[in-house]
């Protein structure tokens, strides 16, 4: 059951030195591109980066939480134009849910690295400029980077967090 795979699915920050193989990426794709959309508008690019210098350099896009990409196998930048559609912040992260649900579907871990809004670990670049030149990305004020999932092998285990654990508070019965 889905639920089964919610309950499983934990933020994984360390993976093993092993290649995701090009089925599993090409059907991680496939997710991302089924992702519903506000009036299928589909405002979502996806930038699929193998490459292990490119990650390292994407590992220093900020300066929190963006580290343990050198160590990924796989890296998923999700960019939109914001220009598309006016809801371009919700249609990108439906992408990334799908995409990381995909990916533990597949036994392979991922952690969402946000993008959006956050300062580079270079003075005077944010995140999102640093990443536009790292992948060749045009200098365009349209396109907007929303985050990048870190993907590949699970090099630890995490368990899952106890029904009892959640946050029963934040539910509100009318």
């Amino acid at each position: 059951m889905f639920i089964d795979l919610i309950k499983k699915r934990r933020s994984i920050r360390q993976f093993k030195d092993k290649a995701v193989e090009k089925e599993k990426i090409d059907l991680l794709i496939e997710a991302a591109l089924r992702s519903p959309s506000s009036r299928s508008l589909n405002p979502w690019e996806f930038v699929v980066i193998t490459d292990k210098s490119t990650l390292y350099e994407l590992s220093c896009s900020k300066p929190h939480g963006a580290s343990f990409l050198k160590n990924a196998a796989l890296g998923i930048a999700i960019i939109a134009d914001f220009e598309k559609s006016d809801v371009w912040i919700e249609d990108t992260s439906i992408a990334a849910t799908l995409l990381q649900m995909t990916a533990e579907s597949l036994e392979i871990g991922s952690c969402w690295v946000q993008i959006r809004l956050r300062a580079s670990s270079q003075e005077d670049v944010n995140s999102e400029d640093y990443i536009k030149q790292l992948l060749d990305i045009p200098e365009n004020d349209d396109i907007k980077i929303a985050s990048v999932i870190a993907l590949g092998y699970p090099g630890e285990e995490k368990e899952p967090i106890p029904y009892d654990q959640l946050p029963q508070d934040v539910i509100i019965e009318v």
